[in-house]
């Protein structure tokens, strides 16, 4: 299973609670609004990713899930 991982900018306000779920997969900016780590299917696999998600207070975050 591959994830693919999106952050909506333009909703975003840099609440770092997706940081603070999965550090693995989420850093913030120097704005302070959120942005995948580099090489974020690396962090496709993290356990806390949905959570992270999950914790978004605004839901800037997609996770879209594909088999193949």
């Amino acid at each position: 299973m591959d994830a693919g991982i999106a952050i909506d900018k333009d909703v975003c306000i840099g609440a770092g609670q997706c940081a603070l779920a999965a550090p693995g997969v989420f850093t913030q900016d120097d704005d302070g609004y959120s942005t995948l780590l580099p090489d974020p299917a690396r962090g496709a696999g993290d356990p806390m990713l949905r959570e992270a998600v999950r914790a978004c207070p605004v839901g800037a975050i997609t996770l879209t899930e594909r088999s193949g």
